[in-house]
């Protein structure tokens, strides 16, 4: 049975609609407009323990809306999300102590009290005994370097320190489910790394299921294999990373500085897109061959000074999902 079910998920909203001006100010008096929209459109997914999966798509897209109903914090429309056999909104209490949450721009530490103090706290909330506490502390200090900031006050830490003292609230009652929603935002690129290293060890150590919701694709590709994209309450692709990656951008650059300037290369399985005095640029299909391939054949035709791969963005992968997304759904 999968950790998470998901099944044809819809949440509705009504939003009011104002008209602007001072006669549309009486008409909003009077009466409103109400547009009913739908914020998630009939979704379905599955997770398996241990799978780090990226829930991603544009703003407005739906994510936080289903992360909400997947909390408990928002009743579906219709539709339906099972964890580890029950539903969030009908026995919230019971899966609350099965997940870990993280909002990026928000903390569950409380923010006049030490950060030690916050914890002592969540060890009553979730009623876990001193042996597990102490633990799971040594386990995640080890990771997260929680002694150094352990008796500061929540509200003098920096952000990238706040994170790491999140990070361990989320996981003090060992979680199998945790829900990561921009854990790297606005943190410099020390503090990425030991966020990143700290979500692998707790999935490869203790086969947490993680769902990270993000905007920095690097946090995707470095931990995911597999992504979910959702565009206007749509999923639009949801697979594994690298074969959407080979499906939308199939070929691949290999740049070749040669000792001279030769005329009329020629290379199998390549074709010439760019050339500049000794260096040229050639673009394969990866399917066909590979940059191995290409080499070994032109450096027994030609004198190589010097090699590079120019590996796809996955930037523009992505982006051209969204729109691809946006177009059939309109």
């Amino acid at each position: 049975m999968p950790v998470i079910q998901v099944e044809h998920l819809v949440k509705e909203f009504n939003v009011v609609q104002k008209e602007s001006g001072l006669k549309g100010a009486f008409k909003n008096i009077l009466k409103s407009n109400k547009l009913l929209v739908r914020a998630v459109d009939d979704i379905s997914f599955s997770l398996e323990e241990g799978e780090i999966v990226g829930y991603i798509g544009p703003n407005g897209a739906g994510k936080s809306t289903t992360i909400k109903m997947m909390c408990g914090i928002l009743q579906p429309t219709s539709g339906s999300v099972i964890i580890n056999g029950m539903s969030p909104y009908v026995d919230r209490k019971k899966v609350v102590k099965n997940l870990g949450v993280v909002f990026g721009q928000r903390t569950q530490l409380y923010w006049d009290l030490r950060l030690g103090e916050s914890f002592e706290l969540l060890k009553r909330i979730y009623e876990i005994d001193n042996d597990k506490y102490h633990h799971n502390f040594a386990m995640l200090d080890e990771i997260l370097n929680l002694q150094e900031i352990i008796n500061t006050p929540v509200r003098q830490l920096s952000l990238g320190q706040r994170m790491r003292g999140d990070l361990a609230a989320a996981m003090l009652h060992s979680p199998p489910v945790i829900f990561l929603d921009e854990p790297t935002i606005g943190l410099d690129v020390d503090v990425k790394y030991a966020i990143r290293k700290f979500i692998k060890d707790i999935n490869q150590n203790c086969k947490t299921t993680i769902i990270l919701t993000t905007h920095d694709l690097d946090d995707i590709q470095q931990l995911c294999k597999r992504i979910i994209i959702i565009n206007k309450g749509k999923i639009v692709e949801d697979g594994s990373l690298n074969q959407l990656i080979d499906r939308l951008a199939p070929t691949k650059k290999l740049i070749v500085d040669f000792f001279e300037e030769y005329q009329n290369i020629q290379v199998s399985n390549a074709k010439i897109i760019k050339t500049e005095k000794g260096r040229v640029w050639f673009e394969f299909d990866k399917a066909k061959t590979s940059a191995g391939e290409i080499m070994t054949e032109l450096s027994s035709n030609y004198l190589i000074q010097d090699i590079s791969i120019e590996e796809t963005n996955i930037e523009d992968v992505i982006r051209r999902v969204y729109n691809q997304g946006a177009k059939e759904i309109c």
